[in-house]
Protein backbone atom coordinates (compact mmCIF):
# COMPACT_ATOMS: atom_id res chain seq x y z
CA UNK A 1 0.00 0.00 0.00
CA UNK A 2 1.26 3.27 -0.91
CA UNK A 3 2.30 5.74 1.65
CA UNK A 4 0.08 8.92 2.39
CA UNK A 5 1.47 12.15 -0.27
CA UNK A 6 3.75 14.34 1.65
CA UNK A 7 1.94 17.71 0.98
CA UNK A 8 4.16 20.72 1.89
CA UNK A 9 2.00 23.66 2.09
CA UNK A 10 3.63 27.47 2.29
CA UNK A 11 1.10 30.54 3.32
CA UNK A 12 2.60 33.45 4.55
CA UNK A 13 0.12 36.56 3.77
CA UNK A 14 -3.35 36.77 5.39
CA UNK A 15 -5.17 36.18 1.64
CA UNK A 16 -2.49 32.55 1.58
CA UNK A 17 -3.83 31.32 4.99
CA UNK A 18 -7.38 31.67 3.74
CA UNK A 19 -6.92 29.97 0.70
CA UNK A 20 -4.91 27.70 1.22
CA UNK A 21 -6.76 26.80 5.06
CA UNK A 22 -9.57 24.87 3.17
CA UNK A 23 -6.77 22.75 1.09
CA UNK A 24 -4.72 21.87 4.15
CA UNK A 25 -8.55 20.71 6.01
CA UNK A 26 -9.57 18.98 2.73
CA UNK A 27 -6.03 16.90 2.58
CA UNK A 28 -5.91 16.07 6.14
CA UNK A 29 -9.53 14.30 6.30
CA UNK A 30 -7.66 11.74 3.87
CA UNK A 31 -5.18 10.36 6.10
CA UNK A 32 -4.15 7.60 4.45
CA UNK A 33 -3.30 9.69 0.96
CA UNK A 34 -2.24 12.76 1.99
CA UNK A 35 0.45 13.87 4.89
CA UNK A 36 0.49 17.74 5.51
CA UNK A 37 3.05 20.27 6.55
CA UNK A 38 1.86 23.69 6.94
CA UNK A 39 4.93 26.28 6.69
CA UNK A 40 4.58 30.33 7.06
CA UNK A 41 7.11 32.53 5.36
CA UNK A 42 6.62 34.96 8.55
CA UNK A 43 4.71 37.59 6.88
CA UNK A 44 1.86 39.09 8.67
CA UNK A 45 2.97 37.79 11.65
CA UNK A 46 0.37 39.30 13.66
CA UNK A 47 -2.57 38.22 11.11
CA UNK A 48 -1.60 34.50 10.26
CA UNK A 49 -2.13 32.83 13.89
CA UNK A 50 -5.31 34.47 14.25
CA UNK A 51 -6.58 32.82 10.52
CA UNK A 52 -5.17 29.68 10.90
CA UNK A 53 -7.10 29.49 14.25
CA UNK A 54 -10.51 30.06 12.97
CA UNK A 55 -9.86 26.84 10.63
CA UNK A 56 -7.76 24.96 14.05
CA UNK A 57 -4.87 25.18 11.86
CA UNK A 58 -1.01 25.66 13.06
CA UNK A 59 2.34 25.96 11.24
CA UNK A 60 4.53 23.18 11.61
CA UNK A 61 7.35 25.32 10.67
CA UNK A 62 7.85 29.50 10.66
CA UNK A 63 10.32 30.80 8.85
CA UNK A 64 10.37 34.01 9.97
CA UNK A 65 11.94 35.75 7.29
CA UNK A 66 9.95 39.54 7.46
CA UNK A 67 11.98 41.96 8.51
CA UNK A 68 10.73 46.31 9.18
CA UNK A 69 11.17 48.02 5.69
CA UNK A 70 13.33 45.16 4.12
CA UNK A 71 13.51 45.37 0.25
CA UNK A 72 11.89 42.93 -2.03
CA UNK A 73 15.79 41.40 -2.92
CA UNK A 74 16.06 41.25 0.89
CA UNK A 75 12.62 39.10 1.35
CA UNK A 76 13.99 36.98 -1.70
CA UNK A 77 17.48 36.07 -0.09
CA UNK A 78 16.51 35.49 3.66
CA UNK A 79 13.23 33.28 1.97
CA UNK A 80 15.44 31.36 -0.24
CA UNK A 81 17.90 30.64 2.06
CA UNK A 82 15.35 29.14 4.74
CA UNK A 83 13.13 27.61 2.38
CA UNK A 84 16.03 25.59 0.74
CA UNK A 85 17.24 24.46 4.48
CA UNK A 86 14.12 23.09 5.61
CA UNK A 87 13.65 21.28 2.31
CA UNK A 88 17.10 20.05 2.48
CA UNK A 89 16.19 19.37 5.90
CA UNK A 90 12.48 17.56 5.47
CA UNK A 91 11.73 17.33 1.70
CA UNK A 92 7.89 16.68 0.83
CA UNK A 93 7.31 15.01 -2.74
CA UNK A 94 5.13 17.61 -3.72
CA UNK A 95 5.21 21.59 -2.75
CA UNK A 96 2.20 23.77 -3.07
CA UNK A 97 1.96 27.25 -3.27
CA UNK A 98 -0.61 29.86 -3.68
CA UNK A 99 -1.24 33.47 -5.69
CA UNK A 100 1.40 35.88 -6.10
CA UNK A 101 3.47 36.72 -3.71
CA UNK A 102 7.36 37.09 -3.90
CA UNK A 103 7.51 34.42 -1.07
CA UNK A 104 5.54 31.69 -3.38
CA UNK A 105 7.53 32.51 -6.25
CA UNK A 106 10.73 31.92 -4.34
CA UNK A 107 9.44 28.67 -2.42
CA UNK A 108 8.59 26.87 -5.83
CA UNK A 109 12.04 27.96 -7.52
CA UNK A 110 13.77 26.38 -4.17
CA UNK A 111 11.53 23.39 -4.54
CA UNK A 112 12.53 23.10 -8.33
CA UNK A 113 16.11 23.29 -7.75
CA UNK A 114 15.71 20.57 -5.60
CA UNK A 115 13.31 18.26 -8.38
CA UNK A 116 10.52 18.77 -6.11
CA UNK A 117 7.35 19.06 -8.28
CA UNK A 118 5.02 22.30 -7.30
CA UNK A 119 1.68 22.40 -7.11
CA UNK A 120 0.29 26.00 -7.59
CA UNK A 121 -3.47 26.89 -6.88
CA UNK A 122 -4.80 30.00 -8.25
CA UNK A 123 -2.88 29.39 -11.03
CA UNK A 124 -3.38 31.61 -14.38
CA UNK A 125 -4.49 34.95 -13.51
CA UNK A 126 -2.99 37.43 -16.11
CA UNK A 127 -3.44 41.47 -15.70
CA UNK A 128 -1.00 41.64 -19.29
CA UNK A 129 0.82 44.01 -17.63
CA UNK A 130 4.17 43.26 -15.90
CA UNK A 131 4.51 45.98 -13.32
CA UNK A 132 0.31 46.13 -12.66
CA UNK A 133 0.45 44.37 -9.97
CA UNK A 134 3.68 44.77 -9.19
CA UNK A 135 5.63 42.46 -8.12
CA UNK A 136 2.43 39.92 -8.30
CA UNK A 137 1.94 40.00 -12.09
CA UNK A 138 5.97 38.65 -13.15
CA UNK A 139 5.37 36.22 -9.70
CA UNK A 140 2.81 34.25 -10.80
CA UNK A 141 3.67 33.87 -14.56
CA UNK A 142 7.43 32.85 -13.45
CA UNK A 143 5.76 30.35 -10.81
CA UNK A 144 3.61 29.38 -13.81
CA UNK A 145 6.64 28.16 -15.69
CA UNK A 146 7.69 26.10 -13.49
CA UNK A 147 5.15 24.48 -11.72
CA UNK A 148 4.27 20.62 -12.88
CA UNK A 149 0.47 20.97 -11.60
CA UNK A 150 -1.89 24.35 -11.72
CA UNK A 151 -5.13 24.30 -10.17
CA UNK A 152 -6.84 27.37 -12.22
CA UNK A 153 -9.91 28.96 -10.79
CA UNK A 154 -11.44 29.64 -13.54
CA UNK A 155 -11.68 28.73 -17.63
CA UNK A 156 -10.41 32.06 -18.27
CA UNK A 157 -7.46 31.29 -16.44
CA UNK A 158 -6.92 27.94 -17.95
CA UNK A 159 -6.94 29.68 -21.32
CA UNK A 160 -3.96 32.27 -19.92
CA UNK A 161 -2.13 29.01 -19.27
CA UNK A 162 -2.93 26.97 -22.57
CA UNK A 163 -1.53 30.37 -24.42
CA UNK A 164 1.95 29.94 -22.49
CA UNK A 165 1.96 26.46 -23.63
CA UNK A 166 0.97 24.90 -20.30
CA UNK A 167 -0.12 21.40 -21.16
CA UNK A 168 -3.84 20.68 -21.30
CA UNK A 169 -3.31 17.44 -18.67
CA UNK A 170 -1.40 19.73 -16.19
CA UNK A 171 -4.09 21.93 -15.81
CA UNK A 172 -7.49 21.47 -13.35
CA UNK A 173 -9.85 24.00 -13.38
CA UNK A 174 -11.05 24.17 -9.65
CA UNK A 175 -13.35 27.61 -8.38
CA UNK A 176 -11.43 29.48 -6.30
CA UNK A 177 -10.90 28.68 -2.32
CA UNK A 178 -11.65 31.97 -1.45
CA UNK A 179 -15.05 31.06 -1.52
CA UNK A 180 -14.66 28.11 0.36
CA UNK A 181 -12.88 29.98 3.21
CA UNK A 182 -15.79 32.43 2.56
CA UNK A 183 -18.55 30.70 3.28
CA UNK A 184 -16.41 28.30 6.05
CA UNK A 185 -16.23 31.72 7.77
CA UNK A 186 -19.72 33.53 7.17
CA UNK A 187 -21.50 30.55 9.25
CA UNK A 188 -19.26 31.03 11.84
CA UNK A 189 -19.84 34.85 13.85
CA UNK A 190 -16.87 36.65 15.12
CA UNK A 191 -15.81 37.11 18.43
CA UNK A 192 -16.27 40.45 19.09
CA UNK A 193 -17.54 42.96 15.66
CA UNK A 194 -14.88 44.78 14.13
CA UNK A 195 -17.47 48.27 14.48
CA UNK A 196 -19.74 48.88 17.08
CA UNK A 197 -23.20 48.46 16.27
CA UNK A 198 -23.88 52.00 17.24
CA UNK A 199 -21.22 53.50 14.85
CA UNK A 200 -23.40 52.34 11.72
CA UNK A 201 -26.84 52.85 12.90
CA UNK A 202 -28.70 54.59 10.11
CA UNK A 203 -26.08 55.08 8.25
CA UNK A 204 -24.27 52.62 5.20
CA UNK A 205 -21.37 51.75 5.70
CA UNK A 206 -18.45 51.67 2.76
CA UNK A 207 -15.58 49.50 3.40
CA UNK A 208 -12.20 49.87 2.09
CA UNK A 209 -8.85 47.87 1.64
CA UNK A 210 -5.81 49.43 -0.21
CA UNK A 211 -2.40 48.49 -0.04
CA UNK A 212 -0.78 47.66 -2.86
CA UNK A 213 2.72 47.95 -3.69
CA UNK A 214 2.61 50.04 -6.89
CA UNK A 215 -0.33 52.32 -5.21
CA UNK A 216 2.87 53.08 -2.49
CA UNK A 217 3.84 56.34 -3.82
CA UNK A 218 0.95 58.76 -4.38
CA UNK A 219 -1.93 55.76 -5.17
CA UNK A 220 -2.40 55.46 -1.48
CA UNK A 221 -2.74 59.16 -0.63
CA UNK A 222 -5.39 59.53 -3.88
CA UNK A 223 -7.53 56.76 -2.48
CA UNK A 224 -7.24 58.33 0.94
CA UNK A 225 -8.29 61.46 -0.27
CA UNK A 226 -10.64 60.34 -2.41
CA UNK A 227 -12.72 59.03 0.95
CA UNK A 228 -12.40 62.36 2.96
CA UNK A 229 -14.24 63.59 -0.20
CA UNK A 230 -16.73 61.00 -0.11
CA UNK A 231 -17.67 61.24 3.97
CA UNK A 232 -17.41 65.32 3.22
CA UNK A 233 -20.41 64.40 0.14
CA UNK A 234 -22.33 62.11 2.17
CA UNK A 235 -23.47 62.34 5.89
CA UNK A 236 -25.28 58.53 5.83
CA UNK A 237 -22.00 57.02 4.65
CA UNK A 238 -19.87 55.38 6.94
CA UNK A 239 -16.41 54.96 5.54
CA UNK A 240 -14.30 51.78 7.46
CA UNK A 241 -11.06 51.37 6.01
CA UNK A 242 -9.17 47.84 7.50
CA UNK A 243 -5.06 49.74 7.11
CA UNK A 244 -2.92 47.61 5.78
CA UNK A 245 0.26 47.05 8.84
CA UNK A 246 2.83 48.28 6.14
CA UNK A 247 4.40 51.20 7.57
CA UNK A 248 4.03 52.82 4.21
CA UNK A 249 0.41 52.56 3.97
CA UNK A 250 -0.43 53.21 7.68
CA UNK A 251 1.30 56.20 7.80
CA UNK A 252 -0.13 58.08 5.19
CA UNK A 253 -3.92 56.78 5.78
CA UNK A 254 -2.98 58.28 9.51
CA UNK A 255 -1.85 61.23 7.52
CA UNK A 256 -4.84 62.28 5.28
CA UNK A 257 -7.81 60.65 7.29
CA UNK A 258 -7.41 60.62 11.07
CA UNK A 259 -9.82 62.94 12.88
CA UNK A 260 -12.09 62.69 9.68
CA UNK A 261 -15.74 62.61 11.22
CA UNK A 262 -17.59 59.34 9.65
CA UNK A 263 -13.83 57.62 9.11
CA UNK A 264 -12.97 54.76 10.65
CA UNK A 265 -9.26 53.84 9.98
CA UNK A 266 -9.06 50.26 11.93
CA UNK A 267 -6.41 47.73 11.67
CA UNK A 268 -6.88 44.48 9.81
CA UNK A 269 -9.36 42.47 11.70
CA UNK A 270 -9.78 38.77 11.61
CA UNK A 271 -11.26 36.92 8.80
CA UNK A 272 -14.93 36.03 10.69
CA UNK A 273 -14.82 39.72 11.43
CA UNK A 274 -13.80 40.85 7.86
CA UNK A 275 -16.59 39.03 6.62
CA UNK A 276 -19.19 40.25 9.14
CA UNK A 277 -18.35 43.44 8.12
CA UNK A 278 -18.32 42.60 4.50
CA UNK A 279 -22.28 41.48 4.67
CA UNK A 280 -22.91 44.14 6.64
CA UNK A 281 -21.58 46.73 4.10
CA UNK A 282 -23.50 49.02 1.18
CA UNK A 283 -19.85 48.73 -0.91
CA UNK A 284 -16.35 47.78 -1.01
CA UNK A 285 -13.63 50.01 -2.22
CA UNK A 286 -10.62 47.43 -3.02
CA UNK A 287 -6.96 47.41 -4.35
CA UNK A 288 -7.05 43.81 -3.24
CA UNK A 289 -7.16 40.46 -5.28
CA UNK A 290 -9.27 37.82 -3.02
CA UNK A 291 -11.79 40.58 -2.28
CA UNK A 292 -12.88 40.84 -5.69
CA UNK A 293 -13.61 37.08 -5.69
CA UNK A 294 -15.45 37.38 -2.50
CA UNK A 295 -17.41 40.36 -2.66
CA UNK A 296 -19.81 38.90 -5.66
CA UNK A 297 -21.11 35.98 -3.14
CA UNK A 298 -22.47 38.41 -0.50
CA UNK A 299 -24.11 40.76 -3.23
CA UNK A 300 -21.67 43.48 -2.92
CA UNK A 301 -20.36 45.70 -5.54
CA UNK A 302 -16.97 45.99 -5.68
CA UNK A 303 -14.88 49.35 -7.06
CA UNK A 304 -11.33 47.72 -8.08
CA UNK A 305 -8.87 51.24 -6.99
CA UNK A 306 -6.58 49.57 -9.51
CA UNK A 307 -5.50 50.04 -13.57
CA UNK A 308 -5.52 46.73 -14.32
CA UNK A 309 -6.99 43.16 -12.90
CA UNK A 310 -6.59 39.63 -13.56
CA UNK A 311 -9.96 38.54 -12.16
CA UNK A 312 -12.01 40.24 -14.86
CA UNK A 313 -14.31 37.21 -14.79
CA UNK A 314 -15.80 39.94 -12.26
CA UNK A 315 -16.04 43.02 -14.48
CA UNK A 316 -17.42 41.06 -17.21
CA UNK A 317 -20.41 39.46 -14.85
CA UNK A 318 -21.51 43.40 -14.08
CA UNK A 319 -20.00 43.04 -10.29
CA UNK A 320 -16.99 44.97 -9.64
CA UNK A 321 -15.74 47.58 -11.86
CA UNK A 322 -12.07 48.94 -12.56
CA UNK A 323 -12.36 52.71 -11.17
CA UNK A 324 -7.76 52.82 -10.92
CA UNK A 325 -6.06 54.51 -7.83
CA UNK A 326 -6.96 58.27 -8.84
CA UNK A 327 -8.91 60.38 -6.61
CA UNK A 328 -11.85 62.22 -9.09
CA UNK A 329 -12.13 59.02 -10.53
CA UNK A 330 -13.03 56.79 -7.30
CA UNK A 331 -15.47 59.64 -6.35
CA UNK A 332 -17.65 59.84 -8.91
CA UNK A 333 -18.13 55.90 -9.46
CA UNK A 334 -18.50 55.86 -5.55
CA UNK A 335 -21.08 58.79 -5.71
CA UNK A 336 -23.16 56.90 -8.39
CA UNK A 337 -23.62 53.95 -6.76
CA UNK A 338 -24.36 56.09 -3.81
CA UNK A 339 -26.74 57.75 -5.49
CA UNK A 340 -27.87 55.83 -8.42
CA UNK A 341 -30.35 52.68 -6.87
CA UNK A 342 -30.68 51.17 -10.23
CA UNK A 343 -26.88 50.98 -10.84
CA UNK A 344 -26.49 49.63 -7.50
CA UNK A 345 -28.94 46.78 -7.82
CA UNK A 346 -26.96 45.60 -10.80
CA UNK A 347 -24.18 45.19 -9.31
CA UNK A 348 -25.25 43.82 -5.99
CA UNK A 349 -27.04 40.90 -7.70
CA UNK A 350 -25.33 37.94 -6.26
CA UNK A 351 -23.53 36.07 -8.73
CA UNK A 352 -19.63 34.73 -8.45
CA UNK A 353 -17.86 33.60 -11.31
CA UNK A 354 -15.39 32.59 -9.23
CA UNK A 355 -16.53 29.39 -6.83
CA UNK A 356 -19.14 27.27 -5.46
CA UNK A 357 -17.36 26.47 -2.16
CA UNK A 358 -15.77 22.99 -3.55
CA UNK A 359 -12.45 24.04 -4.60
CA UNK A 360 -10.67 22.46 -2.07
CA UNK A 361 -12.01 19.13 -3.18
CA UNK A 362 -11.75 19.61 -6.51
CA UNK A 363 -7.82 20.04 -5.77
CA UNK A 364 -7.84 17.25 -3.16
CA UNK A 365 -9.04 14.82 -5.74
CA UNK A 366 -6.83 16.20 -8.88
CA UNK A 367 -4.04 15.97 -7.29
CA UNK A 368 -4.91 12.30 -6.23
CA UNK A 369 -5.63 12.04 -9.97
CA UNK A 370 -2.23 13.48 -10.95
CA UNK A 371 0.55 11.59 -8.20
CA UNK A 372 -1.21 8.22 -9.06
CA UNK A 373 -3.50 7.64 -6.11
CA UNK A 374 -6.48 7.80 -7.89
CA UNK A 375 -7.21 6.84 -11.58
CA UNK A 376 -10.35 9.08 -12.17
CA UNK A 377 -9.74 12.85 -13.12
CA UNK A 378 -11.90 15.22 -11.77
CA UNK A 379 -14.20 17.36 -13.55
CA UNK A 380 -13.72 21.18 -14.36
CA UNK A 381 -15.54 23.48 -12.30
CA UNK A 382 -18.17 25.82 -14.48
CA UNK A 383 -19.91 28.63 -12.91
Amino acid sequence: MRRPLHTMIVMGTRPEVMKLAPVALALQAKPSQFRVTLVGTGQHRSLVPQHLKLFGLQLDHDLKVMKPRQTLAEITSRTMMRMDQLLAAEPPEVLMVEGDTTAVLVAGLAAFYRRIPVAHVEAGLRSGDIYNPFPEEINRRLVGGLAEVHFSPTDQAKRNLRRENVAADRIFVTGNTAIDALLYAAQRPPRRPALPARVLAGRRLVLVTAHRRESWDQGIRQICLALGDLAARFPDVVIVYAVHPNPIVRETAEEVLSGRERVHLIPPPGYAEFVDLMKRCYMILTDSGGIQEEAPCLGKPVLVMRRTTERIEGVRAGCAELVGPGRERIVARASALLTDRSLYQRMAAPRNPYGDGKAALRIRAALAYHFGLSRRRPADFHP
